[in-house]
């Protein structure tokens, strides 16, 4: 399969199934001297990994990360960087059921038509378990970041399960981490406990979330116009992820109901500095970021992965009813929030080199 390659100048290569021994990534374009070690990158993957809580799959996988290449006494050496993530807890019986069917909703059918062959096991690449290898390149680029650009924080939260969303008057950045779900408005976090509860365990069922990434301290002029707009490769970045269906930067798709009054952020110059009297852009106009903070949603489609039969076929034809069994999260979006912020730091680390290289990091004048 091609096409695993995600970047310009950094740029990370995936491998690995679902199932298989093992997975991983290759970084390349990363500058030398970057301290880098397994125990920075492992944060990152501890957020992701399953099994952490009732509220997500129970399949337990260390995610213990290696780093095989490209780093030597604690820094990075300017080669390519190799990560390797073992799966150390497959349970592949739990999909002979499905050999010989398709599951609706999955990427069975599309992989055999395309392929002619398939990974039925959990389904290859088109698991969420990918996303994993992902999380261990975006550590490394947040180590990028870290050395290049330290004012750029980044934070990802859920803002809606189902049809149940937070209320931004509780808004509250230091609830994100207090709960299994990453929202940052407690009452809310409260109530999709019990929604997920009873879908998981009476239902049968799972549901989709919204998921919404922020970057703050973004320095301005990241990006370039027409082919090469950060908010065009954001929007790739998070559309690969598996299961996500639709991505929105700034006021996204609600940018239809606004007038060009009131969807104008105007623009202010205060005590030296640019400043804005809203962010309805996202951070980004023209393709370039205007140094505002960077906000990017995606939404997450149910897990298809479910109890509850549904209609299908078998490889011959016939019609067959499904019923998946094993180990999967009743909301993906859960754990999707970590790989948001992964591919938010691997696409601003990747621009951040490239703004380097065509101007040297040389802004244009005000004032």
């Amino acid at each position: 399969m091609s096409l695993n390659s995600f970047g310009h100048l950094f740029r990370f290569t995936t491998w690995g199934e679902s199932h298989g021994p093992a997975l991983g990534a290759v970084v390349d374009g990363c500058p030398p001297g970057v301290p880098l070690s397994e125990a920075l990158i492992q944060p990152w993957l501890d957020k992701r990994r399953p099994g952490q809580n009732r509220n997500t799959t129970q399949r337990q996988e260390p995610d213990a990360v290696r780093i095989l290449s490209g780093v030597f006494e604690g820094v990075t050496t300017g080669t390519s960087i190799s990560l390797l993530i073992e799966n150390t807890d497959q349970r592949s019986k739990d999909y002979g059921d499905i050999a010989q069917t398709f599951r609706p909703g999955h990427a069975d059918l599309t992989y055999h038509l395309k392929y002619g062959v398939r990974d039925y096991r959990g389904g290859g690449r088109s698991s969420a378990r990918e996303t994993a290898a992902r999380v261990a390149a975006g550590g490394v680029a947040r180590q990028v970041l870290a050395a290049l650009a330290p004012t750029v924080r980044i934070t990802g939260y859920m803002v809606q399960m189902g049809e149940k969303r937070i209320d931004g008057s509780r808004f509250d950045w230091a609830e994100i981490t207090r709960n299994d779900f990453w929202c940052p408005d407690p009452v809310a976090a409260a109530e999709w406990e019990d929604y997920l509860a009873w879908l998981r365990k009476d239902d049968h069922n799972s549901v989709g979330a919204m998921i919404e990434v922020v970057a703050e301290g973004v320095p301005p002029g990241l990006g370039a116009p027409i082919y090469g707009k950060l908010d065009s490769d954001l929007a790739s970045a998070m559309m690969s992820i598996n299961a996500v269906k639709g991505v929105e930067i700034g006021e996204g798709m609600a940018a239809a109901a606004l007038t060009g009054r009131d969807n104008a952020d105007e623009i202010f110059w205060e005590n030296g500095r640019v400043g804005y009297g809203s962010n309805h852009a996202g951070g980004i106009l023209g393709g370039i970021s205007t140094g505002q903070p960077i906000t990017v949603r995606f939404a997450v489609k149910p897990t298809s992965s479910i109890l509850s039969p549904r209609r299908s076929i078998r490889l011959d034809g016939t019609p067959a009813e499904v019923v998946t069994k094993g180990r999967h999260d009743p909301c993906v979006g859960i754990r999707a929030v970590p790989v948001g912020e992964a591919m938010m730091a691997l696409v601003l680390a990747d621009h951040l080199l490239l703004d380097r290289g065509q101007t040297g990091g040389v802004r244009g004048r005000i004032g």
